[in-house]
């Protein structure tokens, strides 16, 4: 179980985390629904203990992210896949994080298998696609078979075959009872694979709600954002 308390971020005079509490639970695909810049992936890294809160605090499995000895066997995230050192393999990369949390090299085989790697695993990373390189960072996400999977944008670059898969994924990570907060600002992605939503905008939690209550009487989930945020074109902008 993920857990944000008052998690609140500020970088000057601007706010762009403002007083953040929720609760992601296991068994559901929890979606992170809003806006390019509405402080999603700010609230994920103050998660991942990559950025720190000016206030508040948030924990996984009741403990703060910086505190678990083996991370990637407790929280498998994807933040930036771009970031991936493009000189090494996947394979090695892999082979890299796993022993950095004493994983066996079994890991990586199933890793690269389960993100449809294993044919390009021997291909350095610099030659990737972005898809493929989300599909590596997702991989190593998964690498140390967490309880708890955080992917912030998992479908950027990909194909619409990557984005079917990456639905099928989060479907299959649920129903295996495992903990899975994903964000997007693409209604139509939460839309087909969300179980409960979270929706933020301007840095505050506009709804924490199961997708089917959000979406009854309306048309259709856009319809019930734009309901939720009175149809603000601050919200129109970054959504598709």
């Amino acid at each position: 179980m993920i857990e944000a308390h008052e998690l609140t971020k500020q970088y000057g005079g601007s706010t762009a985390v403002d007083r953040v509490s929720f609760t992601v639970e296991p068994g559901r695909v929890t979606g992170f629904l809003g806006p390019n810049g509405a402080g999603k992936s700010t609230t994920i890294r103050m998660i991942l203990g990559l950025t720190t809160p000016t206030a508040g605090h948030a924990t996984v499995a009741g403990r703060a992210y910086r505190s678990l000895d083996r991370p990637l066997c407790e929280v498998g995230a994807l933040v930036d896949a771009a970031g991936i050192h493009g000189g090494r393999s996947a394979y090695r990369h892999l082979c890299w994080l796993a022993a950095s949390n004493g994983l066996p090299r079994g890991n990586v085989e199933k890793a690269l298998y389960r993100a449809g790697l294993s044919a390009v695993a021997g291909r350095r990373v610099h030659t990737f696609s972005l898809g493929m390189r989300q599909r590596l960072g997702i991989a190593a996400a998964l690498l140390g078979e967490p309880a708890t999977v955080v992917l912030d944008e998992p479908a950027n670059g990909l194909d619409p075959e990557g984005v079917h898969w990456v639905r099928t994924l989060l479907r299959e990570l649920a129903a295996e009872g495992r903990t899975v907060l994903v964000s997007s600002h693409l209604i139509s992605e939460l839309a087909l694979t969300a179980d409960h939503l979270l929706v933020i905008g301007a840095g505050r939690v506009l709804a924490d709600t199961p997708l089917a209550e959000l979406t009854r009487g309306h048309a259709s989930l856009e319809a019930a954002y734009f309901a939720l945020t009175d149809s603000s074109t601050a919200y129109r902008g970054g959504l598709r």
